[in-house]
């Protein structure tokens, strides 16, 4: 299995309707696999265009079509502090949309906090997120990972995705698939990430980013770089990979570089 899809690029008017129109993508994505399947699996991201999104699904009336009982929930990465610290992602997912659906807790996959059984160990830690992703992977699954059906991931304005950050060790790491990070140049500077392998084998990778802060990002992800200049340009798909975007961060690829979807 490769993750060889070419990008396409879906662009909005702004990020308010990118955040509305990209919720009603991901449920009508979950509701289609919970058809063909029973069930599904997202993975979700944080930051302000992940939260956005969340937001927008707990405020959408088609949300009572997902089954949320049947719906297993996994992170890209966490930033490894207390369980409930409000930095964490898996608590302002709790506060924008989980709190307020039917999700069955045993399918919640919450990555490992620094007061857990592993304490202040994130490698530890780590490698604890990946034994429960393998445990869920099916034998024709890839890379030891459930074949998620739609992987979300935030770009930031360094073109990092997850918490893999340009020319950090991480970026290089082709065996693991779940990782501690130290020294993160964004604070805090230990986190837990899922790698490029464990993002490839995904269905589909949706890339967030609105904001004229991100223009330079994701011109530059989408200009074909290696992922240890741009770890956004490495992150695909399997079946599809799919850049939602606003005006204002689209507003410098080059005409034409990648199709619409």
């Amino acid at each position: 299995m490769t993750a060889a899809t070419t990008p396409q690029l879906v662009v909005h008017r702004d990020k308010e309707l990118m955040a509305q129109a990209a919720a009603a993508r991901l449920i009508t994505r979950i509701v289609d696999a919970q058809a063909a399947r029973g069930t599904a699996s997202v993975v979700l991201t944080g930051g302000r265009n992940g939260n956005a999104l969340l937001a927008a699904i707990a405020a959408s009336p088609a949300r009572d079509a997902v089954d949320w009982a049947h719906l297993d929930l996994w992170w890209g990465d966490e930033r490894f502090v207390p369980a409930e610290a409000t930095e964490r992602n898996a608590v302002q997912a709790r506060a924008e949309l989980l709190g307020s659906v039917p999700v069955d807790p045993a399918r919640v996959h919450e990555m490992p906090a620094s007061d857990g059984v592993d304490g202040s160990d994130v490698e530890a830690a780590a490698a604890r997120y990946a034994q429960e992703l393998a445990k869920a992977a099916g034998p024709g699954d890839h890379a030891g990972v459930p074949a998620f059906d739609v992987l979300l991931l935030g770009v930031g304005p360094d073109t990092h995705v997850a918490s893999l950050f340009p020319e950090h060790p991480g970026v290089r790491e082709t065996e693991l698939t779940v990782i501690g990070v130290r020294g993160a140049p964004k604070p805090p500077p230990t986190r837990i990430s899922l790698t490029l392998p464990a993002i490839r084998a995904a269905r589909e990778v949706w890339l967030l980013a609105a904001g004229e802060d991100k223009a330079d990002a994701v011109a530059l992800a989408l200009s074909g770089p290696g992922a240890l200049q741009a770890p956004a340009s490495a992150a695909r798909g399997f079946s599809r990979t799919l850049w939602l975007l606003d005006r204002a961060a689209a507003a410098k690829i080059p005409s034409g570089l990648y199709p619409p979807a």
